[in-house]
C-alpha cells in the first residue's frame, strides 16, 4: 500500500501542475514499476469516490436496486481509471512517446486523488447551493479538471496546446460515453455529469 509520505509527495506533485511548475513532472517516477505503483492511488481514492457516488445518487431515481448500483459503479470506477492509460499506450507507441508513458500516466493517476476530493467537496456544496450556483460550480470544476489535464500533458509530454487538447478529447470522450452507458443501464432519469 502507499504510505502517507508517498501520498503527500504525489499530491504535492499533482498540485504543482496547477501552478504550471515546470519541475512538477519530476515528482513522478519515470519507470514502468513506478507507473504500475501509481495505480494504487485508485485504492486510496476509492473511499472519496464512494462518498461522491452516494451524494450523486442520493436524490436520483434509478431502475436497479442499490446492490446493482454499487456493482455497476465499482466496475465503472475501475474501467474509467484504466481506460485512458490503455488508449494512450497505443498513442504513445505511434508517437514515439513510450519513454514518457510511465511518468505521464503516473502524474495523471496522482492527479486523480486531489481531483476526486475536489469533486466530492464541490458535490457537497452543490447539494445545498441554489440551482444556478450549483450549475456554475459544476462548470467551474469541469474547467479546472480540463485545465489540470492540459497542464499535466503539456509539462510531462512537452506537447503544444492543440495536441494537448486532442489528448484531452481522447481521454474525455470515452469517459463521457462510459458515464452515459452506466446512466442508461442504471435507468437514471436525469443523467448527472461524472
Amino acid at each position: 500500500m502507499l504510505g502517507l509520505v508517498e501520498i503527500a509527495h504525489g499530491v504535492r506533485g499533482a498540485l504543482a501542475f496547477l501552478r504550471r511548475d515546470p519541475s512538477a513532472p519530476r515528482a513522478f517516477d519515470d519507470t514502468m514499476a513506478g507507473c504500475l505503483r501509481s495505480f494504487r492511488v485508485m485504492v486510496v481514492a476509492a473511499p472519496f469516490y464512494v462518498l461522491y457516488a452516494v451524494l450523486k445518487y442520493a436524490n436520483v431515481p434509478v431502475a436497479l436496486d442499490p446492490t446493482e448500483v454499487v456493482l455497476v459503479e465499482a466496475l465503472r470506477y475501475v474501467v474509467d481509471w484504466l481506460l485512458f492509460p490503455v488508449i494512450f499506450y497505443e498513442v504513445a507507441g505511434r508517437r514515439g512517446w513510450l519513454d514518457r508513458y510511465p511518468r505521464y500516466i503516473s502524474a495523471l493517476n496522482w492527479t486523480n486523488l486531489p481531483a476526486i476530493v475536489i469533486a466530492l467537496a464541490s458535490t457537497l456544496v452543490q447539494t445545498v447551493a441554489p440551482l444556478g450556483l450549483a450549475v456554475l460550480l459544476d462548470l467551474a470544476v469541469q474547467v479546472l479538471f480540463f485545465y489540470w489535464f492540459l497542464m499535466v500533458t503539456r509539462l510531462t509530454l512537452g506537447t503544444d496546446w492543440l495536441l494537448s487538447m486532442a489528448l484531452l478529447a481522447l481521454s474525455w470522450v470515452p469517459s463521457f460515453f462510459l458515464s452515459f452507458i452506466v446512466a442508461r443501464y442504471l435507468g437514471v432519469l436525469a443523467i448527472a455529469g461524472a
